[in-house]
């Protein structure tokens, strides 16, 4: 049985990360831990390059807390300023032994309404629930989930950005 150790308590992204590594590898057998920590960037990443660094920062930090585990996931949902738009996306770190993957999530555009409070401050999962009057969407379907009608929710999200980052672990001869 292998260990995937996530940084992270949300259902959503042990639900991604787990299937993401049944997709990659349906032969092994899988047993996913959440490790809680804090949040290594702000609330609300605002841009690309602090969404990484986020997703980064947790697999390290979920490494040096479970150092029994084979694999170390850090998934980090963020937002960035495209002119005059917002858009919304994640990034998937995986690392183990000697390995690292990473993985990017598909984006979309954000209401203004959303957007809107997101620039003045607030994190994107709670402008989802004042706007769409939800509570805790950020454990269920998400933005994302909320704006197609859950045709692609945050599970649904996650789960390409894992087998992205999973990648090199398929292909070690390649990477």
């Amino acid at each position: 049985m292998n260990i995937i150790s996530v940084a992270s308590i949300n259902p959503v992204k042990l639900e991604a990360t787990l299937a993401g590594f049944k997709r990659m590898f349906p032969r092994k057998s899988f047993e996913v831990r959440a490790v809680k920590i804090p949040a290594p960037v702000s609330d609300q990443p605002m841009t690309d390059e602090e969404t990484l660094e986020g997703a980064e920062a947790r697999a390290l930090h979920a490494m040096e807390l479970t150092p029994e585990a084979d694999y170390w996931v850090g998934i980090e949902g963020g937002v960035m300023d495209r002119g005059s738009h917002l858009s919304g996306f994640a990034w998937v770190v995986i690392l183990s032994e000697g390995k690292r993957g990473i993985g990017r999530s598909g984006e979309f555009f954000l209401p203004e309404n959303v957007a809107e409070l997101v620039r003045q401050g607030v994190e994107l999962g709670e402008a989802d629930d004042r706007v769409f009057s939800r509570n805790n969407s950020k454990q269920t379907n998400g933005a994302i989930g909320l704006l197609t009608g859950d045709a692609i929710d945050r599970l649904n999200l996650y789960i390409p950005a894992v087998i992205f980052a999973l990648i090199p672990f398929k292909n070690p001869d390649l990477y």
